[in-house]
């Protein structure tokens, strides 16, 4: 009895006082967005185990058979590696979060250089999107998104303390460069929704409904010529819009669905995810289609929708123009990579070989996740007891 007061004096104090790292990190982050990351990243670790057996069959070869659990223990390790990194990154104050992220996309921008010139690059499904490095094999574009959003938000919000600096140019100049490297694997995915992410948080920061529509139509004019140039490109939308040639992917994919109707055909009870291609990264959404329902890919979509309008919903008071355009940007890009590899299951969009975050398998592409959320988490960090703490807002100088 006589210990409950003093109990709870250091429980108060460390709630509103206390001045560590962990302690100011535990009450200021969202707690609600953390959950809703963590709830994602449980029904990813769900799905890989529906779709590895698919995945390993479909992959399993004379000289080497994958486990039925292959791909799901491999998940279960990158999810072990990749949540302590996004707990970390979202503990950096917003200077660190800023230094990280210009710095790594010079490096990352060079690891795009290397891939294509540098004789390290390797070859994927026609593409050269990966770089080999000591027997360990990453694709430097998934590194490269988050950290650009954020370099890209940098440059603009200076554009809110001297309106004469050359800021939009100089982040237009980084976004042509970039793209460039992407469409020379080629990756028209990547290339859409980094431009896309840039042009949103352009017209955040005050560009021009002009020059807006410049560049829009300079988008078109470029998947145009993706069109004529690629033969990959000229493929996919062929197939999308007439509906003729080789549609096997999308045809297997949409069979999924209609087997598993509302509900499902139970856990591990799926049939049609093993004529699937990809089932365990881009059509993960397929199997869970089959397997769970469309009420559960319904959930799914809605927990997409509910991160991002958190986000959103957390920068309508928002005064720091850096943290507004690098919020918004992030929160643009995961929502958009979400729609594109749903619409993509579903036919709504032509085959694009993006994954579904947090849910689809991948190291790259889940490390890549894990960093990018991580810095959404450091960005949108609020003191609750603003007005009674003395660390309300120390995290973001410290």
């Amino acid at each position: 009895m006589s210990y409950a007061p003093a109990f709870l004096s250091r429980a108060s104090a460390f709630s509103r006082g206390d001045g560590s790292a962990f302690g100011r990190w535990f009450f200021t982050v969202d707690k609600f967005l953390l959950t809703l990351v963590f709830a994602l990243v449980g029904c990813g670790v769900i799905a890989v185990a529906a779709a590895s057996p698919a995945a390993a069959h479909r992959l399993s070869g004379t000289n080497f058979r994958y486990d039925d659990l292959y791909f799901l223990k491999r998940q279960v390790l990158w999810v072990l590696a990749g949540l302590p990194l996004m707990l970390a990154v979202s503990m950096l104050p917003l200077h660190w979060a800023r230094r990280l992220s210009v710095i790594g996309t010079g490096v990352f921008t060079l690891a795009l250089v290397l891939v294509l010139f540098g004789g390290s690059g390797t070859t994927s499904n026609g593409a050269m999107r990966w770089l080999a490095i000591g027997g360990f094999q990453f694709q430097p574009s998934e590194f490269l998104k988050p950290m650009f959003v954020i370099s890209t938000a940098w440059l603009l919000s200076l554009r809110f303390e001297d309106k004469s600096l050359p800021t939009m140019e100089l982040s237009f100049a980084l976004l042509l460069g970039i793209c460039v490297l992407l469409l020379a694997q080629p990756d028209l995915g990547q290339t859409v929704l980094v431009s896309t992410v840039w042009l949103v948080q352009a017209m955040l920061a005050g560009m021009p409904l002009a020059l807006f529509g410049v560049i829009a139509l300079g988008g078109l004019v470029m998947v145009g010529v993706a069109y004529l140039t690629l033969p990959h490109v000229a493929d996919r939308i062929d197939k999308f819009i007439t509906g003729g040639g080789d549609t096997y992917q999308i045809d297997k994919a949409l069979d999924c669905f209609r087997a598993g109707g509302l509900f499902g055909v139970g856990p591990g009870e799926g049939v049609t995810k093993f004529r699937l291609p990809e089932p365990h990264t881009d059509y993960i959404f397929s199997v869970i289609g089959e397997e769970f329902g469309l009420i559960a890919c319904l959930c799914i979509a809605c927990l997409y929708v509910i991160i991002v309008v958190r986000v959103f919903m957390a920068l309508l008071d928002e005064d720091n123009a850096f943290v507004m355009l690098a919020a918004s940007g992030l929160a643009t890009q995961f929502g958009l990579q979400a729609t594109i590899n749903m619409a993509v299951n579903l036919k709504l969009l032509p085959s694009k070989g993006m994954t579904l975050p947090f849910i689809s398998h991948g190291g790259s592409s889940f490390l890549a996740l894990c960093l990018g959320m991580g810095l959404l988490l450091a960005l949108t960090r609020r003191n609750p007891y603003r007005n009674a703490s003395p660390y309300a807002e120390r995290w973001r100088t410290a």
